[in-house]
Parts: structure tokens; C-alpha cells; sequence
């Protein structure tokens, strides 16, 4: 039918598809046989509102589309819920249905429909859950990090790099075009105060005191930078001029402070594809126009500047936003609002249809004007801000504040190198981006299943463990699809194909609300329901047939689980 095509159009899953997809189908096909049959005509009909009851035992899936469709009929909605039941076609998905309440619908699974889902995933592999290309919007843009290169990065920095790339990761699985960026704010003042305090901190080297400035970045970073330098170049660059000096070591500090993040990122997991200098929206092209003169020329044409006060503004009143903005001050210098103008527009420009831009908390009040700015160029929602809330650091519960080494803040490199990638990742993932992270560096070492991450990765070891037993082989090996399921009865055998099931639209609703908290909490789900079957059933056993179909799901599994931990950045080890 029609309606039946249309609201499965987009649910097919490179030819495997979820249980709940397959009972919506059928509900569908029973709802639109008994509405023919009894002559009833609801031009919208309900989406069959499928959800998973809080109380177990009322059945795998419960369903409200029986109260919708009465309310649209006027009729009792236990008698339409048993029309639809009665109407439910021959399958080997739904085990039973009983009505319940009001009207809900309660469906239970056949285990022959889970022992699939065993197959599925041993058949899919790595692109189990995998989404189709999705054609809209056809290309996303996503920036982070995008930190001041005039010091180290902080965690805060550290919890947009984690956020950012598993947002990516899992937006790829989904069948999302995804080009990750990192904006270099190469251009301001900031650079200029970072060259003068380089300058001072290296004549101060060479015996020149000075008063430090109100503007001034006094970590020890700089002095170490102004050593450095020093150290290479000697006293040569007290001979020049401060302005010489100030404008040589802006770039060497830049450079080095640059390619630091580059590195830290890097060893992170974390990899940009673009790396976007502000300073190019200043750089003429051949046309002899920056990206800064066609941003103003097409904000122009579309009527949306004035001027006043000897200034140039944005109407950005027009667009909602509380008050209107200046883009060129009356001295004639640009805002940093220009910067972000011309920038957003840059990648408007190059072909992208979304735009996502992770900020921190702080930064709230910023996102209303820059909704704003694409609204008046005709592209309104393109541009969707992330705002990622605070990490604060502990040790064994107490707040940590400095850095033993430096005494002052503590930088994303030293977290790394205390805790690790792998736990920083999963720690930093645990909560949704606007929540507050609690980061434990004690817990965060941990090797038990207080750990997070441990207890998960733990899970994937010990199926590999299992795998390397059961063939005598020293490495993991995939474990062939045997010819019968039927054995996998147990409950936690059950519950663990229900949970394996879950997998596919985890990433999809990870995947739409830029949420990796999602597969953090589904993995660590996962990896206890793992850990309750191994205790609850031996796969190790006398009887073959059922051996081998325990190894299979040990193996689906331990795939969903490496699955999960890589849309997270985190590696999968075989060994604990």
C-alpha cells in the first residue's frame, strides 16, 4: 500500500531489518486491512508508536496506535486494538499480543525473530547498523576544538575533541556525508598580546624587567616558548625593534602552539579534514575580493546592513535576535562577528547544507546572532549549535584545580598522559554535552568495574578469550554462522539478542540528536548483559550444536561491542 511504502521507505538496513521495523510493518498492514475491511477512512493515519514498556513483564513492545486511531474514529480503543490484532498477519516476529489498559497493545517476541538477529550481525560485520546514504541534508559540516593557538589546549578543549569526533563517527555510521573542520582563529588582537608577551618574557631572559601588562598570558608555557627561542636564535632578536620582535615571535609562537595542538589531537585519535585559517578570510583571490568583501556584498544585496554612527550593522533584530550587531567598527576595524560572518558564509560557499559548530557553554549568547546571520542569507536551521557544558576535574572525589608540575591549569596533555586515551574518551562521553562531566582521574585508571571504559573493554577481551579457547588458536577469529540458532533459549541468552537489536536505532537517534552519550550507556549495557550470559551459561560444553550456536552470539556479540567502542574512538583490546 501506499502509506505502508511510504512509512518504510527509509527503514531497509543493507538487507536486515530491525524487529522493531519489522512489527511496525505488520501493525501497519493490519491497521490498513482493517480499516478496508470495516470501511473506515483516516486520510493520516497514526504512526504505530511503538516503545518499549518500563515493566518487562508487560512484553518486549508496547504500542498506543489502537488509542490514536479511536480518537480519529470515535470509537472504544480496546475494540480497535483487537481489530488490529485480529488482523495481524502470519509472521514468526510476534511470539504474542495482549490488550492492556486503556488500549496499549503489548507484543511479545518469538525467539526465532532474536536467534536473526544473530545472523544479521555475524552476516553485516563491521556495517551492521550501518545507514544508507542519506541525501538530505547531502553535506555536514562539523566544527570544533577550534582553541586559540596563543597556548595549550585545556580539557575543556579535550571533552569538544571527544565530543566532536564520536559525533562524526556516528553520524558516518548513520549514512551521514560528514567533513569534520577546525577553525584556526589565526587573526586579532589575541595573537598580537601572545607575540608581546613571548617578547617580554624573552628579555626578561636576558635581564630586561618589565611591568607586566593588563593584557599579558603569564603561563609558564610562554616562558618556556621565550627559552626556546633563546636557546635556538640567541640574542639576535634584542637587536631589532620591539615591533620586529613582538610581530617575528607572534608567528613563531603561533606556529609552535599550532602544531602542539596538531600533535595532542592527534594522539588523541582525533583528525580534522580542514583546517581553516581565519587569517584567509582576509587574503584576496584572483578576483582581487576576500571572503570578507563577498560576505558584506551578499548581506548587501540581501538588504540586511546599515549604517549609523559612522558604523556598519547587521539587522539582526529582524531575525529575532535582541539587538542588532556591528560588523565594522567607527575606527573601521572588523568585529570579531564579521570574522564569523564571512567564515559561515566560506562554508556555505563550498557546497555544505548543514552546518554544526560545537561551542562551549559559555559562549550561549552568541548563538541567536549567528542563527541570525543565516537566516538573512535564506538558509534558516542550517546552522545548529552544540553547547558543551563544564568538565570538572577530581582525584579519589576531591577537586583538582592546578597542576602539580606547573602549579597552574591543568592541560589536556598532562590528563592524557596521567589516564590514558581510552578512558579520557569514555569518561568524557558518559554524559549528554549539556551536562556538567565529573572526571575522576583516580576512577579513570582504575582496572575493575568501578572503570567504565575497563568494564566494557573487559567484556570485549573476555569474548575474545572465549573465541581463542574454543578453536585452540592463539588469535580471535570469526566465528562461522552455524546452521542452527534454536538453541539460544536461555533468558540471558534472550536478553542479549534483544540488547544486540537495539544496536541499529541506538546509532540512528545518536546519529539525529548528536548524542554519543547514547552508545557510551548502550555499550556498557551491552557489556553487563555479556558478562551475566557468561556467568549464567557455559559456551565451552559437551553439546556441539548448542557450542556453536553460543560462540555465534559470543561473536555477534563481540562485534557490536568493538562496533560501539569505535564510534567512540575507543580501542577494542583482545587481551586485559
Amino acid at each position: 500500500s501506499y502509506w505502508a511504502r511510504h512509512f518504510y521507505k527509509d527503514r531497509l538496513r543493507r538487507g536486515y531489518m530491525q524487529i522493531k521495523s519489522k512489527l511496525e510493518q505488520l501493525v501497519a498492514s493490519a491497521i490498513e486491512s482493517a480499516f478496508e475491511e470495516s470501511g473506515f477512512n483516516i486520510i493520516d493515519l497514526p504512526d504505530c508508536c511503538l516503545e518499549r514498556p518500563k515493566d518487562e513483564t508487560n512484553g518486549d513492545w508496547a504500542s498506543t496506535v489502537a488509542m490514536r486511531c479511536a480518537k480519529a474514529l470515535h470509537a472504544n480503543p480496546r475494540i480497535v486494538a483487537q481489530t488490529i490484532i485480529d488482523h495481524l498477519p502470519a509472521n514468526d516476529v510476534i511470539a504474542s499480543c495482549e490488550i492492556a489498559g486503556p488500549g496499549f497493545i503489548n507484543f511479545r517476541i518469538t525467539d526465532k525473530a532474536l536467534q536473526g538477529v544473530v545472523k544479521d550481525v555475524l552476516l553485516s560485520g563491521k556495517d551492521y547498523g550501518k545507514g544508507e546514504k542519506i541525501t538530505s541534508p547531502c553535506a555536514v559540516n562539523i566544527e570544533y576544538v577550534s582553541a586559540n593557538p596563543t597556548g595549550p589546549m585545556h580539557v575543556g578543549h579535550g571533552r569538544w575533541a571527544t565530543l566532536g569526533d564520536a559525533i562524526a563517527r556516528i553520524m558516518r555510521h548513520a549514512g551521514y556525508n560528514v567533513t569534520e573542520e577546525f577553525y584556526i582563529n589565526d587573526h586579532g588582537v589575541q595573537l598580537d598580546t601572545f607575540g608581546k608577551s613571548i617578547s617580554l618574557r624573552y628579555m626578561e631572559l636576558l635581564g630586561v624587567g618589565f611591568e607586566q601588562p593588563e593584557s599579558f598570558y603569564g603561563g609558564a608555557y610562554v616562558i618556556d616558548l621565550a627559552k626556546e627561542i633563546l636557546d635556538e636564535d640567541g640574542t639576535k632578536w634584542a637587536k631589532v625593534s620591539e615591533e620586529e620582535r613582538v610581530a617575528a615571535f607572534k608567528e613563531i609562537g603561533y606556529k609552535r602552539m599550532l602544531s602542539s595542538m596538531k600533535n595532542t589531537l592527534s594522539s588523541f585519535g582525533t583528525t580534522f579534514d580542514v583546517w581553516f585559517s581565519e587569517r584567509s578570510l582576509y587574503t584576496a583571490d584572483k578576483t582581487g575580493t576576500t571572503a570578507i568583501d563577498r560576505a558584506l556584498a551578499y548581506m548587501d544585496k540581501k538588504g540586511c546592513l546599515y549604517k549609523k554612527d559612522n558604523a556598519l550593522w547587521f539587522k539582526s533584530t529582524d531575525y529575532d535576535d535582541d539587538k542588532d550587531r556591528v560588523l565594522i567598527k567607527e575606527n573601521g576595524e572588523f568585529t570579531y562577528f564579521m570574522s564569523d560572518i564571512a567564515y559561515h558564509y566560506d562554508k556555505l560557499q563550498r557546497g555544505f547544507d548543514h552546518l554544526i559548530d560545537i561551542w562551549g557553554a559559555d559562549h550561549h549568547g552568541y548563538v541567536k546572532r549567528c542563527e541570525a546571520m543565516l537566516e538573512a542569507w535564506g538558509y534558516p536551521g542550517s546552522l545548529e549549535v552544540v553547547l558543551g557544558q563544564l568538565v570538572n576535574l577530581y582525584r579519589d572525589g576531591e577537586v583538582v584545580r592546578m597542576s602539580k608540575r606547573t602549579g597552574e591549569m591543568i592541560t589536556f596533555d598532562e590528563v592524557l598522559e596521567e589516564v590514558g586515551v581510552d578512558a579520557t574518551r569514555f569518561m568524557m562521553l558518559t554524559r549528554s554535552s549539556d551536562q556538567q562531566i565529573d572526571f575522576d582521574i583516580e576512577l579513570a585508571k582504575k582496572q575493575d568495574a568501578t572503570n567504565p571504559v575497563y568494564y566494557v573493554q573487559y567484556a570485549h577481551a573476555r569474548i575474545c578469550s572465549v573465541i581463542r579457547k574454543a578453536f585452540g588458536t592463539e588469535v580471535v577469529q570469526g566465528v562461522a554462522l552455524p546452521n542452527d540458532l534454536s538453541m539460544l533459549t536461555h533468558e540471558s541468552e534472550l536478553a542479549l539478542m534483544r540488547k544486540l537489536d537495539e544496536f541499529i536505532e541506538c546509532v540512528q537517534i545518536a546519529a539525529r540528536d548528536r548524542a554519543p552519550h547514547r552508545v557510551a550507556r548502550y555499550a556498557q549495557d551491552l557489556a553487563a548483559l555479556y558478562h551475566q550470559f557468561y556467568t549464567n551459561c557455559h559456551v565451552i560444553c559437551e553439546d556441539e550444536a548448542l557450542q556453536a550456536a553460543r560462540l555465534a552470539l559470543c561473536d555477534a556479540t563481540r562485534i557490536v561491542l568493538a562496533l560501539s567502542l569505535n564510534l567512540l574512538g575507543v580501542s577494542t583490546p583482545e587481551r586485559m
